[in-house]
């Protein structure tokens, strides 16, 4: 394994966590069991992903490659007996927490996998077709997360926090033209860490559209 295969696959395990993480963390807040709470860890690591491969026409790397599965379930695991031998984490000021690890988990899988799914539409062929591989990198980053919060009864993230898809889209873009002008490692590294800051500033400064309040 030479030293840029290296680099990708800490950084797909890292996506896988952090994802998996964030779906964990969904699934304990909403009161589900155990197993509950991997399942959707793992469908919020793998679920982008699968999705991609689906549209690119091929076999999802997450059934050919069992390890991001166990990877995600073993990160949901962590996160389920964490939470279950310290159930006061959600409680008080302590529940503050929970709001700030989804920003930082769900910032880190959005933008290495924004960054992966560029990369598979290249790979597969499309290096000329920027609607493509924008469209690719933006469903394997928020994906995931969509599945999840369907799953879990709760408004999708994508449409109520933080800029969410638009950062995807904003680091796809970063990442396919990058690509073709300075290469691969450059652009993967470069446009994960615009997602991650754009998401960072649209908390800090609460970049989202005001609720208007409905007549009953």
């Amino acid at each position: 394994m030479d030293i840029h295969s290296f680099i990708f696959l800490l950084m797909e395990m890292a996506g896988t966590i952090a994802f998996a993480a964030s779906g964990a963390m969904v699934a304990i807040h909403r009161h589900m069991d155990a197993f509950g709470v991997c399942v959707l860890g793992v469908i919020t690591a793998v679920g982008g992903g699968m999705t991609r491969d689906v549209v690119l026409g091929k076999v999802p790397a997450a059934l050919r490659d069992p390890l991001y599965v166990i990877v995600a379930a073993a990160a949901s695991v962590i996160v389920f007996c964490i939470f279950y031998f310290r159930q006061d984490l959600f409680k008080g000021k302590t529940g503050e927490w929970y709001e700030r690890i989804m920003l930082i988990m769900d910032s880190i899988g959005l933008g290495i996998f924004t960054a992966f799914g560029v990369k598979t539409g290249i790979d597969a062929g499309y290096l000329d077709n920027t609607f493509l591989l924008a469209f690719v990198g933006t469903v394997t980053g928020v994906g995931g997360g969509l599945l999840r919060d369907m799953m879990a009864g709760v408004p999708p993230y994508i449409f109520v926090r933080h800029v969410y898809a638009c950062a995807s889209i904003g680091g796809a873009v970063v990442c396919i033209y990058m690509y073709r002008f300075w290469g691969e490692l450059p652009a993967m590294v470069i446009s994960a860490g615009v997602v991650m800051l754009i998401r960072y500033l649209a908390a800090h400064y609460r970049w989202n559209l005001p609720r208007i309040e409905r007549d009953e």
